[in-house]
């Protein structure tokens, strides 16, 4: 007889994962990571819409000011000047 035997299914080795702790750190910190880049993504789309709303703000307070303005024109006597044009602004340095 021989000392020949037929091979039977052979199972590979599971890989020895001596630090578990280690991969679900990973886990961990590709969660925060990813937490962290959302943050981020929030703060600039609300910096972006407190910009656009800072100049409706001060489109705003730049109307009342030509209003407040006109008026004082039209209680001094003064003839109304015309939205845009140099004296206008001239004419609000002089006031200021």
């Amino acid at each position: 007889m021989t000392d020949f035997t037929t091979p039977t299914a052979v199972a590979l080795p599971r890989p020895v994962v001596l630090h578990r702790e280690g991969t679900e750190m990973l886990l961990h910190e590709a969660l925060a990571r990813s937490r962290q880049q959302e943050a981020e993504e929030a703060a600039r789309q609300f910096a972006l819409a407190r910009r656009f709303t800072a100049g409706r703000g001060w489109a705003t307070v730049a109307g009342f000011a030509a209003r407040r303005a006109a008026r004082a024109r039209a209680d001094a006597g003064a003839a109304p000047l015309h939205r845009g044009s140099r004296s206008a602004v001239s004419g609000l340095r002089r006031a200021v």
